[in-house]
């Protein structure tokens, strides 16, 4: 990083990377800096499209999988959460006959993250998710929604402390789906079995939690402290303080914290009241969604390239850093060959960000692929 460079692509990939000369230049100047693209791995929606939708459509995939490109997004995994057993199939049905047809959804969709629903019943840890729905782990209804989804689930998120939840992890981690910890109330020697049973991240440590914790212990300094798990968090100023940002950044290092937004499909909206979860929410002007005249989160509004800057403010974060967060901490958790790094020969999955005087950046540009997918406030 810190190199002024011209990146010369082709065919989808970075054919040269050399000092600029002035002969060739098609977006972006001296003044942008150019990083790779990010990954998120928890996005529910976006745009007024829900991924946990029974009705979603395979045209709704796709044009999610295109407006992303305006978050800075050039890959991702659509997150499904708690549901019926007939919705949660509908979704994966939909997601991966988008993907079969090509398009942005093959291109940008690393698999999908299922978020439930054998997570805890408990107010608190339960967040959001409708209790009706939550259950213990079950490897048959789970081999058969992967087998509906052609293979596509690639994370899935449980409560460690579930009858069968440690069976389930190893069984898990055996066919290569990435297990993450989350939406749990596990003690100290329930988290570290999950960890010895193949468990590798926590999902949005911090949330999905219990409004008031013993001093100590309590699961989330425990998974601070295990450095077998990676840690995603929403960096977006109302799910976590600032102060508790630096925190665990400072506990986890770079190398086990991986930037996420967990947007759910208001984001990108207008500000206004909308019905969702069955309750009147409000995405309001500073990007938070509350719950109407409260003070209570309903979900997430955040645009990861805001998380990107977020972290830079919040933890005294370099660039560098937060490009690791938000690239290359998910794609080497995904194993997602190709992706994560600038390199010669490698995919062109790239932003040009404009400095501002005042601290921080504009996204001007998205490029996936060789291709320009979103330029100056308009989707390409």
């Amino acid at each position: 990083m810190g190199q002024v460079c011209d990146f010369f692509c082709q065919d989808g990939v970075i054919r040269e990377i050399r000092p600029p000369d002035g002969a060739v230049q098609v977006i972006g100047s001296s003044d942008h800096w150019v990083i790779p693209g990010l990954i998120d791995l928890q996005v529910n929606g976006y745009k007024g499209i829900d991924f946990c939708s029974e009705s979603l459509t395979p045209e709704q995939v796709e044009a999610a999988s295109l407006a992303l490109a305006e978050a800075g997004v050039v890959a991702f995994c659509p997150t499904i959460i708690t549901n019926s057993v007939e919705a949660i199939e509908a979704s994966l049905c939909a997601i991966a006959e988008a993907c079969a047809r090509g398009g942005a959804a093959q291109e940008r969709i690393l698999g999908v993250h299922l978020e439930g629903p054998y997570i805890s019943p408990l107010d608190g840890p339960r967040g959001t998710h409708p209790r009706a729905h939550v259950r213990h782990p079950d490897w048959d209804e789970f081999s058969r929604w992967q087998e509906v989804s052609g293979g596509c689930i690639r994370i899935v998120t449980l409560a460690p402390e579930l009858p069968g939840a440690l069976e389930f992890i190893a069984r898990a981690r055996r066919t290569g789906v990435v297990v993450a910890i989350g939406h749990h109330a596990a003690s100290r020697e329930q988290i570290n079995a999950a960890v010895a049973a193949g468990a590798v991240m926590s999902t949005h440590l911090g949330n999905g939690a219990h409004s008031q914790l013993p001093r100590h212990p309590n699961y989330i300094w425990e998974q601070l402290a295990n450095d077998g798990l990676m840690a995603g968090i929403i960096v977006d100023g109302h799910h976590l303080p600032p102060s508790v940002v630096k925190t665990f950044f400072r506990a986890k290092g770079v190398d086990r914290l991986i930037l996420v937004s967990d947007v759910v499909w208001l984001a990108g909206l207008t500000p206004g009241k909308y019905r969702f979860v069955e309750q009147e929410v409000e995405l309001r002007d500073d990007n938070s969604v509350r719950l109407t005249s409260t003070p209570f989160l309903a979900g997430s509004a955040l645009k990861l390239i805001d998380a990107v800057s977020n972290i830079q403010l919040y933890a005294d974060a370099s660039l560098a850093d937060a490009v690791r967060m938000s690239v290359t901490n998910p794609a080497q958790l995904l194993n997602a060959t190709g992706r994560g790094h600038l390199t010669l020969n490698g995919r062109a999955d790239l932003l040009l960000l404009r400095p501002r005087l005042n601290g921080g950046f504009v996204l001007d540009a998205t490029v996936i692929g060789g291709q320009i997918a979103y330029q100056n406030g308009q989707e390409m």
